[in-house]
C-alpha cells in the first residue's frame, strides 16, 4: 500500500478552486506542445531536448506561466497528441492483458490528447479586453489535457493547470514567482527528475506492472485540487508551496474519473519543494528536496479513522550540451512512512505501519537532435505486508530492474507543415528488464509468474499536432 496503487488517495477541493478548474476543463505528461512552440515561434529543440525533457529555456517558459510570446501567431492555443503502440510481454497474460484484448502481442492507441496550452487567452487577448485588461491577462498561462485511453475505452481530464506569474524582487535579488492550481503534485515543478514528469515519459498499459508506488508517484494524479505559489529567486534557489485536496466523487465522475475504491484525504496535504540550480562550466545542475504528507481516510471509509502517509524525497538533475548533442542523467530517491491508523482496524493491512522506498537513475542522451538513448535503474524496496499488497504472490513490494529505450525523432528539427507548424514525431522502442518483481524473482511453488515473465517490449510512435 504505501501509497499503494492498492489504495490510491482523494475528495473535494473549495468552490473557487473547483470552479477555475471546471471552466478550463469543461465537463470531460510537461510535453512538448506545438501549441508552445508556435506561441514562441521557436522549434521544439528550443526547449526540449528529445520531448518531454526541459532545457533551460524550456524551464523558464514553464516559470514563466506558460505565458512567454513573440506575438506572431495568430493561431489559437490547441495541440493533440496521438500514442498508437504494440506492446509484447515475455509471457502472455492469462484472460488477456485487459477487457478486449488477447494475452499478448497487443496493438492500442495507448493515448490520444486534446491541449488548451499557452496563454489563457491565447492571442486575442487585446481584441477581446483592450490593451489595458491584455497587460494583467497575459500573465495567466494554462496547461489542459483531456485523454482518450485507448486501453480503457474511456476520456477523462488529465493533467491541468492554470498559473499566475510574473517578474519581482526578493531581497535585493530578481525573482520569477507565480501562484498555480492543479491536478497533479511536481506537475507545476520544472526539472523531469520529479514524478510528475520523470522518465520513462510513456510506457503501456497492456503490461503487468509492480503492486507498490508512493504516494507522490502518482498516486494523487487527477484525483485531487491544489493551489499554491513558487519563486525562483535570483536564477539559483527555487521554493514551492501548496495544499491539495481530494475533489468530491460527483465531481471526479464529470471529469472520467471513477473513485471507487479512493481514500479521502482529510482536510488538506501539504505539499513543498526546494532546489538549488546552478550552471557548472557549460552543464546546468540541479539538487533539491520534495515532499507531501497526507491524513486520508482509506476506501473513502472514515469510520475508524485516518491513516497519515507521509513522503519526503531528494532529486538531483544535470544537463550538459555536448556540441549538437546533449545528456541529461537524473536521480530521485522517495521514502515513505505510512501509519495505518484506520486500515489496520478495517482489515487493509497486517502490519501497524509500513515503509516504502523507491530509487531511480536516468540518463538520457540525445545525438544530433534526432536519435536518443534512455537508460533507468530502478528499486522499489518496503515492509512486506499481505494484505497491503494483494496483487504480489509473496506480499512484498520489492521490485527491481531496468528500462532501456531507444528514440528517433525525424522532424525534430525542422518546423512542421506550413498550415499547422511545430508538429513533431517520436518513435520509440522501450523494453523494462524485471529481476525481481513484487518480491519474486521466479514463481512460488511452480504457480503464478515470474518476475521476467512480465518483461515488456513496447514500441510506439508519439505524434505531437
Amino acid at each position: 500500500m504505501g501509497a499503494v496503487k492498492a489504495i490510491p488517495y482523494i475528495r473535494g477541493l473549495t468552490g473557487t478552486v473547483l470552479g477555475a478548474l471546471g471552466l478550463i476543463v469543461g465537463v470531460s505528461p510537461c510535453h512538448a506542445l506545438p501549441s508552445f512552440a508556435r506561441q514562441m515561434d521557436m522549434q521544439c529543440i528550443a526547449c526540449h531536448t528529445e520531448f518531454p525533457v526541459l532545457t533551460d529555456m524550456g524551464r523558464q517558459f514553464k516559470l514563466s506561466g506558460y505565458t512567454m510570446s513573440t506575438e506572431t501567431s495568430n493561431l489559437p492555443p490547441l495541440a493533440f497528441m496521438l500514442q498508437p503502440s504494440i506492446t509484447q510481454t515475455s509471457s502472455g497474460q492469462p484472460g488477456g492483458a485487459a477487457p478486449g484484448f488477447g494475452n499478448n502481442n497487443n496493438f492500442a492507441v495507448t493515448q490520444f490528447s486534446v491541449f488548451y496550452a499557452g496563454r489563457l487567452f491565447g492571442p486575442y487577448t487585446s481584441k477581446l479586453f483592450g490593451s489595458d485588461a491584455a497587460s494583467f491577462l497575459d500573465k495567466i498561462g494554462i496547461f489542459s489535457q483531456t485523454t482518450y485511453d485507448g486501453v480503457g475505452k474511456s476520456w477523462s481530464w488529465d493533467n491541468t493547470e492554470v498559473r499566475y506569474a510574473n517578474l519581482s524582487s526578493f531581497a535585493g535579488q530578481d525573482a520569477q514567482w507565480g501562484i498555480y492550481a492543479n491536478n497533479n503534485p511536481t506537475l507545476q515543478d520544472p526539472w523531469n527528475s520529479t514524478p510528475a514528469w520523470g522518465f520513462p515519459f510513456s510506457g503501456s498499459n497492456l503490461a503487468p506492472t509492480p503492486a507498490a508506488g508512493t504516494l507522490i508517484d502518482g498516486g494523487l494524479a487527477q484525483q485531487v485540487a491544489g493551489v499554491g505559489a513558487y519563486a525562483m529567486i535570483d536564477s539559483n534557489y527555487y521554493v514551492d508551496v501548496a495544499a491539495y485536496r481530494t475533489l468530491g466523487s460527483k465531481y471526479q465522475r464529470a471529469l472520467g474519473v471513477d473513485p471507487t475504491g479512493e481514500t479521502d484525504i482529510s482536510g488538506l496535504a501539504p505539499y513543498w519543494r526546494v532546489a538549488y540550480t546552478k550552471p557548472v562550466g557549460d552543464a546546468m545542475c540541479e539538487i533539491g528536496l520534495f515532499g507531501l504528507a497526507a491524513s486520508a481516510y482509506p476506501g473513502r471509509d472514515s469510520s475508524a479513522g485516518s491513516d497519515r502517509i507521509t513522503d519526503v524525497g531528494i532529486d538531483s538533475m544535470v544537463q550538459k550540451p555536448l556540441g549538437d548533442d546533449t545528456i541529461t542523467t537524473m536521480l530521485t530517491a522517495i521514502h515513505e512512512h505510512d501509519k495505518w491508523s484506520a486500515s489496520l482496524p478495517l482489515g487493509n493491512t497486517s502490519n501497524g505501519s509500513d515503509s516504502l522506498t523507491e530509487f531511480k537513475a536516468t540518463v538520457d542522451y540525445l545525438r544530433a537532435k534526432t536519435y536518443g538513448l534512455a537508460v533507468q535503474y530502478f528499486v522499489t524496496n518496503g515492509t512486506a505486508d499481505a494484505l497491503a499488497y494483494p496483487t504480489s504472490q509473496t506480499g512484498s513490494p520489492d521490485s527491481n530492474g531496468f528500462i532501456l529505450q531507444a528514440n528517433y525523432l525525424p522532424f525534430n528539427r525542422g518546423t512542421g507543415p506550413s498550415f499547422w507548424p511545430r508538429s513533431n514525431v517520436k518513435i520509440s522502442l522501450q523494453y523494462v528488464v524485471y529481476n525481481r518483481f513484487d518480491g519474486s524473482t521466479t514463481n512460488i511453488d511452480g504457480a503464478g509468474r515470474n518476475a521476467r515473465d512480465n518483461n515488456t517490449l513496447y514500441l510506439e510512435t508519439w505524434i505531437a499536432f
